[in-house]
C-alpha cells in the first residue's frame, strides 16, 4: 500500500535533516545555502596547499615535501570533484 504524500514529505525532511542540517535551518530560515555536496571551499584550499607543497618541494629538491605536496593534491582532486554516485546522480555512458 503506498504512503501518502504527507509521510512521503516527513520522511524526507527528517532524512535532510540528518545528513544536512545547516541546509535545512538555513531553507527554515528563508535565506537558502548551499547544499553540502556543494560546498566545497576548504578542498580547494587544500589543493592550493598542495600545489605549494609540491613547488616548494621541487624548487628545494627535497623528496619528502615533493611526496608530500603530491599526497596532499591528490586527496585534494578527490574532495573537488567527489564520486558522482554518492552524489544521487549517476552519469550514463
Amino acid at each position: 500500500m503506498p504512503q501518502p504524500e504527507d509521510a512521503r514529505l516527513v520522511d524526507l525532511e527528517a532524512r535532510l535533516e540528518r545528513e544536512d542540517p545547516r541546509f535545512t535551518r538555513a531553507m527554515r530560515a528563508g535565506r537558502p545555502a548551499r547544499p553540502r555536496e556543494y560546498r566545497r571551499a576548504g578542498a580547494w584550499w587544500a589543493l592550493a596547499l598542495g600545489m605549494a607543497v609540491l613547488g616548494s618541494g621541487i624548487v628545494l629538491a627535497q623528496g619528502l615535501l615533493i611526496a608530500t605536496g603530491l599526497v596532499l593534491v591528490g586527496m585534494a582532486a578527490q574532495l573537488v570533484d567527489p564520486d558522482p554516485s554518492r552524489l544521487g546522480r549517476q552519469r550514463r555512458w
